[in-house]
Formats: structure tokens, C-alpha cells, sequence
């Protein structure tokens, strides 16, 4: 099911079919299996996000802040950023929106303590987004490892989000 849905969504973005509203549809579910699968497609997301612009009364708020949570997954590229572009500006005040900005935002200057502090106070938002806890640690393990060249267990614990025994050895190996 997942292959075919992928092979589907692949055929939709290589042609003009991109940009039919009628595929909306496909393209949302795939969004949610992306959640769902911890499968990640930036070229999908952002064709559902410029579907979103040309026909704003199709707007996903739900689908959309499933594609910004995705996209905060594959930091340190810049696809969050991409997506962020292609919001319409109304969109971009809607709270939920709003707090997974200020997500992005914390995430980026590396304010790891922040990050996980307001993440565990939303629990259901990232909740969703199957992998992401892990996705958020391998991009905190990434910035530790050019940036210490030694550093305590219990800070590196409390940078990947107050994690210990198993866990902690999963990430630092």
C-alpha cells in the first residue's frame, strides 16, 4: 500500500497534475502516512503547501503543521524554511502554526533546553509525527559533535531531551 501510494504521488508531481486541486486529496493522505510511516517527502509536502496557496479555501491547518513538524525532522537542511515560504500569510498566524515557528525558531539557535521544554509542554503536537523525538536528537547529537570536543553525560542527557539509560546510549554511540 505504502509503495504504491508513493509511486502514485511520484507520478502526480512529474507532470502538470501537481498542481490539480483534485489531487489534494492523495497528496494530504500521503502527508499523513509520511506521519505515520516516519517516510519523509519535501517535494510532496511543499506541492500540497503551493495547492494550499492557490486554493486557500482547501486549507489544512492539521496536514500543514504535519509538514512543518516533518520538515523540523531534516534539520540542519533548509526545508523548513521552504515550507515556511510558501504559507500564506494568514495561515502563518494560526497559533498552532505559530508555536511550531517558534519550534523552528529555538531549534535553529540551538537552544536545545528550550526546544524540549516547550516540546514536552505539547505533547500531542509532535505526538503525530512517528520518529520525531529521534529525528530532533540525531540533529542535537550532530551540532554536540562539531561543537565539543568533550562533554558530560548528564548535560548531553539534558541537550537530547532529559534522556538516560538505554536511550542515551542509542544517540551517543
Amino acid at each position: 500500500m505504502a509503495e504504491t501510494m508513493k509511486q502514485t504521488v511520484a507520478g502526480i508531481l512529474k507532470t502538470i497534475e501537481r498542481y490539480n486541486p483534485a489531487n489534494l486529496q492523495t497528496l494530504e493522505r500521503y502527508v499523513e502516512m509520511q506521519s505515520r510511516d516516519n517516510t519523509y517527502d519535501l517535494e510532496a509536502n511543499l506541492a500540497v503547501l503551493k495547492l494550499y496557496q492557490f486554493n486557500p479555501e482547501k486549507f489544512n491547518a492539521d496536514i500543514t503543521c504535519q509538514i512543518l513538524l516533518k520538515a523540523l525532522t531534516n534539520f540542519p537542511h533548509t526545508d523548513f524554511t521552504l515550507c515556511k515560504c510558501l504559507l500564506l500569510e494568514s495561515v502563518a498566524e494560526n497559533e498552532t502554526i505559530s508555536q511550531i515557528k517558534y519550534l523552528a525558531d529555538i531549534l535553529e539557535q540551538c537552544d536545545f533546553a528550550q526546544f524540549w521544554n516547550r516540546v514536552h509542554q505539547m505533547p500531542e503536537l509532535c505526538s503525530r509525527i512517528n520518529g520525531f523525538h529521534d529525528s530532533i536528537r540525531k540533529f542535537v547529537c550532530h551540532v554536540v559533535g562539531i561543537t565539543f570536543q568533550t562533554i558530560d553525560k548528564n548535560n548531553l542527557a539534558n541537550l537530547l531531551g532529559g534522556i538516560d539509560g538505554m536511550l542515551f546510549f542509542t544517540f551517543v554511540q
